[in-house]
This record gives C-alpha cells, sequence and structure tokens, in this order.
C-alpha cells in the first residue's frame, strides 16, 4: 500500500490558559499522497491557517502526531514550503535578495554564479525579471505575491503549503495566478496542499476537496474527488454539469455544518459575570 507523504493522525491543537482555552482543531486525520493537489475549505476562524502551521512544523499538536515521509515531523524543514496570505516578504531586500536569502539557507554549497542562475531562474518562472531589483512596497499585490510563490519554489520543497495566497487579490490577478501555480504544479509534479473559502478556485486547481468544519473543535470531514478533466478551462466550466454538481454539493455541506454549529452556540447557556456598579451615594 502506497504511503502518505504527508500525515497527521488524531491531532488536536488550541490556545490559551487551561482556564480559557479555545479549541481549535479536534481530532484532525489527513493522508496527502505525493503528487497529489488536495485543497482544503472551510470559514474564516474555523483553523485553516492552524492547519497549515501544523503541516509545516511552525505549531506543535497537543496531542496526535504529524508524519513527513514517513517520519515524525517535530520542526519545520526545506521540504515543506509555505507561501502565506500576507507575502511575509522582507521591505529592505529586492525581489532577488528575498529569493536569494531563502536559496542561500537551504543551498549554503552553491557558488555565487550558481547561486544567481538559481535564483534568476526562478525570478523568470514567475515572470518578474523586469522588476528583478525592486522592493516590495514599490509592487503590486500580484506581484509580491508572485515573489512569495518564486521564493517557495526556489528552495525546491517537495510539498507545498499554500495559505489562502490568493485571497486578498482582485479577480483578474487572482486567475493568473491560480493559473501559474497550476501550471508550475503540472511541470514539476510536487505535492500541494492548498488553504482556500473559495468553492470555485478549489474545484478550479484541486484533485480533491476536503471540508474543514466550523470551530471551535473543528475537524476534517468527508472529502471530495475532482474528476473533472485537466488542463481545467474556467470560462467553461460553469456549463459543466460535474463542476455544478461537484461545486453544489460542497457548499451545501458546508452550510449545512455552519447551520449545525450556529445552532449548538446559540443552545449553549451564557454566563454574565456578576459586576455591580460602586455605590457612590454613602459619604
Amino acid at each position: 500500500m502506497e504511503k502518505p507523504i504527508i500525515q497527521l493522525e488524531n491531532v488536536s491543537v488550541g490556545f490559551g490558559p487551561e482556564s480559557d482555552r479555545t479549541e481549535v482543531l479536534t481530532d484532525v486525520n489527513l493522508r496527502v499522497m505525493e503528487n497529489e493537489f488536495v485543497s482544503i475549505i472551510g470559514f474564516s476562524g474555523s483553523g485553516k491557517s492552524t492547519l497549515i502551521g501544523l503541516l509545516s512544523g511552525l505549531v506543535k499538536p497537543d496531542t496526535g502526531a504529524v508524519f513527513c515521509k514517513g517520519r515524525e515531523a517535530t520542526e519545520p524543514g526545506p521540504d515543506r514550503g509555505v507561501m502565506f496570505q500576507n507575502y511575509s516578504l522582507l521591505p529592505w531586500l529586492t525581489v532577488y535578495g528575498n529569493i536569494e536569502l531563502a536559496s542561500k539557507q537551504v543551498f549554503p554549497n552553491l557558488s555565487k554564479a550558481e547561486l544567481k542562475e538559481h535564483v534568476e531562474h526562478y525570478i523568470e518562472m514567475v515572470n518578474l525579471t523586469p522588476a528583478i531589483e525592486k522592493k516590495p512596497h514599490e509592487l503590486s499585490g500580484g506581484m509580491r505575491q508572485r515573489v512569495s510563490l518564486a521564493r517557495t519554489l526556489s528552495i525546491k520543497p517537495d510539498i507545498m503549503l499554500l495559505d489562502e495566497p490568493l485571497s486578498a487579490l482582485d479577480a483578474l490577478t487572482r486567475a493568473n495566478l491560480q493559473d501559474e501555480i497550476i501550471r508550475i504544479w503540472e511541470e514539476d509534479k510536487k505535492t500541494v496542499i492548498l488553504i482556500t473559502n473559495d468553492v470555485d478556485e478549489a474545484v478550479l486547481m484541486a484533485d480533491r476537496i476536503i471540508p474543514l468544519s466550523p470551530g471551535p473543535n473543528a475537524t476534517l470531514t468527508e472529502s471530495y474527488n475532482v474528476g473533472l478533466d485537466r488542463p481545467r478551462d474556467r470560462t467553461t466550466l460553469n456549463h459543466n454539469p460535474e463542476f455544478i454538481e461537484l461545486r453544489n454539493a460542497i457548499t451545501q455541506s458546508l452550510m449545512a455544518m455552519n447551520a449545525e454549529a450556529k445552532k449548538l452556540r446559540s443552545n449553549t447557556e451564557l454566563v454574565m459575570p456578576d459586576i455591580r456598579p460602586l455605590d457612590l451615594s454613602a459619604a
């Protein structure tokens, strides 16, 4: 039986002191195979970024374990590259400098000429060569996200973890970067885990979609396989019966989970603190 390249086993994690603790994720299980493109979809605040933190090693589970290539992963490593929602670029470095810094950390033995060729290759891959000497404040949001993508690719990770990387972009830029990520994935066949709150984006890009239930105590639910042929043309997908059926099924599942979560919250008794004003009438 083929082993997963990355796996979560009965993982739970929460934050805050014991007296006021919030359980963010509870009993999460996930198996992602090599070269698979998986999308995890959920509402804001359900713990999607915490899940990426667990997979990358930036967040440690309270219970359960994270495995990468069959070994327990207890810290971050270059085999898992993260593309963040907020770019996370160093503002004092140029496009070249941001990618060079990451590359030098992972490939310290490259000569100066090899490093230059390596960095320029990934800058060219995301079509940013004309902006190679610009700093982040001189770039548009889409260009900054391209730098973030190039930086993630430059460390040659086996697994790419994309934490809602396109959510802040306009529709046209978002579509262009979706195509860019799909193109790069098809060429390199890396394993990709995409976090998103956009059902259409998940169906367009992924092989498999896994909804995350609303938090607190969020968990991954039944997955949906995407059988649509590649390449997928977004201009014709809206008329594809298979796409429509899958999108409706996932949307209805998310809405049902959200309604159930609201019902549970409304049935929870809210105990107000006994706070009384000071009696100022006394001398």
